[in-house]
């Protein structure tokens, strides 16, 4: 079972659609026993960073987040889910994010050949193989953001060009995280969420 969690900043039910789409069985639930007992976390978002994580501590969600990440559940951040994963954001001053992954949430620069919020579609420039990123390099997915992960070139596994070269798909070790929204990409954001399922499914495996 997949726990997409609820915050109430968050795209929950289209991306359900897309997970039951490829196969996984998934829950809508911000309850602490029904994540700990998950075999995967989506992290979906739309909105503030730093409202955002009000919103997780609140529901005192953030250690338990952490808590089964340590552990290697495998989770995958969606748009600023992806943010969330980070150590921080900039976004209207500092906010401390979930620390998952290393890196900080920059604002894209101003451009004026490059509007800031990006977006609409943009081509995937694979940097790093895994079983998220096969099969979708020079693919189109749907992207709508203002702000972006500054990361280590080693956590970035696939990149899109705009103003800047912006960190499209992100991970380290069982955390991934999509800048993009996957639901909203067509066959390519399915292919990918099968990639994901792909990694639930071994972990599962591995560790029955």
């Amino acid at each position: 079972m997949i726990i997409i969690i609820d915050y109430d900043t968050g795209n929950t039910r289209n991306v359900q659609k897309a997970l039951e789409y490829v196969g996984l069985e998934s829950k809508i639930s911000a309850e602490p026993y029904e994540i700990l007992k998950a075999d995967g976390l989506i992290l979906p978002g739309v909105g503030a960073f730093s409202l955002a994580m009000e919103e997780l501590k609140q529901r005192e969600l953030i250690s338990v987040i952490q808590d089964v990440a340590q552990k290697g559940m495998p989770i995958l951040g969606v748009c600023l889910g992806m943010q969330l994963l980070l150590e921080g954001s900039m976004e209207n001053g500092f906010t401390e994010g979930l620390g998952l992954i290393e890196g900080l949430c920059e604002k894209l620069p101003d451009d004026p050949n490059s509007p800031v919020p990006h977006m609409g579609w943009n081509q995937l420039i694979t940097t790093k193989e895994n079983l998220l990123t096969k099969e979708v390099d020079e693919q189109y997915v749907y992207f709508v953001h203002s702000y972006y992960a500054d990361c280590e070139p080693d956590k970035i596994d696939a990149l899109v060009q705009y103003s800047i070269k912006i960190p499209a798909m992100i991970s380290s070790g069982n955390i991934y995280g999509t800048q993009f929204h996957p639901e909203k990409s067509s066959d390519v954001g399915l292919r990918i969420l099968r990639g994901f399922k792909e990694v639930v499914d071994h972990v599962r495996f591995t560790s029955d």
